[in-house]
């Protein structure tokens, strides 16, 4: 697969109303119009170039929106003010009444919970499968199956998406495929790969600095378009905007995306093989251990790397709190949700991004109390950063002497 993310982003040349080298920052809720005719056009849709609400598009989203097209290889995109401000309106303008969704089991417990107990009031039903067996995945579906949902790779569990294999199962039975990019960007691109609608919480890798909340929808013009509508758009109508100075800033921030995936990764990669080395039950896409390593190289743009997320297991929740805490006391990281900060960050999921999810369904799904996903950030000594771990696992007793030895 010749396509190049990073270089359709670094093709992207904006001037700022005065030659700025970066575009200039919208700052308005509204907009004039200069005859009453081309704002009766605009509510219409039958205008191209002119704005007329900031809830509906502002020029400085339309720049984040085509930077973040370009990125995915989609005919155009829509920010949104959260990762769930992008996700709640596409399930919405797919699926109404009656209809069904196959989604993974293992996707963001904010993504669950409104599949789970919300759209059901709309008479919206949910089969979660494990979306790693095709068969599976083709058995659930319905005569009423509107879409197949799913995360490249999965939050908390990190499973892997065969997104060729649910592209060529979407079309066999007319589905839209929707695939959730937040933990893989640059790293993977979906809509290369078959998807229809692809999705990402711009709060994580792709802003980087863990100070905005950020969404986008990455689709065709058609799709986009029908999000936006006045009449009937979900996007338009529930008002998961995004503000103008957000949008700037995360759009400066994705020129450094490719620099900060590659530390990313490369630094994902030598703890996981620690880590694993070290006797621990480490969870990386790009170790050979993990069941689907192979099916991830085959969707992969090879520089990115595996990503930058990994999970290791404490042996129990109290064994998990107890090194966190002290990971943070050292200075190694954040005991704090969310991903993609230069700093690494730590949680355990059970208990904080996948609570929504019941604990017989975690235990289910694999889930287990001890379980640490960590995003490493990007430490430039990355073996002075393993070290320091690994004297705090031995403190804590999650590692032992005689066992290393």
């Amino acid at each position: 697969m010749d396509f190049k993310p990073a270089n359709n982003i670094q093709d992207l040349q904006y001037f700022g109303e005065f030659g700025g080298v970066n575009p200039s920052i919208s700052d308005s809720s509204t907009y004039t119009f200069m005859k009453a005719k081309t704002m009766f056009d605009t509510f219409e849709g039958n205008t191209d170039g002119c704005y007329l609400y900031s809830r509906h598009t502002s020029p400085s989203n339309l720049y984040l929106g085509e930077a973040l097209a370009a990125m995915e290889g989609t005919e155009t995109a829509n920010v949104a003010g959260s990762g769930m401000g992008a996700i709640t309106p596409t399930i919405l303008q797919i699926c109404g009444t009656g209809d069904h969704i196959v989604s993974s089991r293992t996707i963001y417990g904010g993504t669950y919970a409104f599949l789970k107990n919300f759209t059901p009031r709309m008479g919206i039903e949910t089969s979660f499968v494990n979306i790693t067996k095709l068969d599976i995945v083709e058995a659930a579906i319905n005569e009423n199956t509107k879409m197949i949902y799913c995360e490249t790779v999965s939050n908390p569990l990190l499973e892997v998406a065969d997104i060729k294999g649910l592209s060529a199962l979407a079309k066999k039975y007319n589905l839209q495929l929707v695939v959730d990019n937040t933990f893989s960007p640059l790293s993977i691109s979906p809509a290369q790969l078959g998807a229809d609608v692809v999705i990402h919480s711009l709060t994580k890798f792709i802003n980087g600095s863990s100070d905005t909340m950020g969404g986008v929808v990455c689709a065709s013009t058609d799709f986009i378009n029908s999000q936006k509508s006045v009449i009937d758009g979900a996007s338009m109508l529930l008002g998961s905007s995004m503000d103008s100075l957000r949008s700037s800033s995360i759009l400066k921030n994705m020129r450094t995306l490719h620099i900060r995936m590659k530390q990313h990764s490369k630094n994902a990669t030598y703890l996981a093989e620690k880590f694993e080395a070290d006797g621990l039950k480490t969870v990386y896409p790009g170790l050979k251990s993990h069941p689907s390593h192979e099916i991830f190289k085959s969707m992969m743009n090879e520089e990115y790397g595996f990503g930058g997320m990994l999970t290791i297991d404490a042996g129990s929740l109290e064994k998990a709190n107890a090194l966190m805490e002290l990971m943070q006391e050292r200075n190694l990281g954040y005991l704090a949700v969310s991903l993609g900060f230069y700093k690494t960050l730590f949680s355990a999921p059970g208990t904080s991004t996948s609570s929504e999810i019941p604990e017989e369904e975690q235990v289910e799904m694999g889930l287990t109390d001890g379980l640490i996903r960590f995003s490493i950030g990007l430490d430039n000594d990355i073996e002075r950063t393993y070290e320091m771990m690994k004297a705090c696992m031995l403190e804590i007793g999650v590692l032992k002497e005689e066992v290393l030895a």
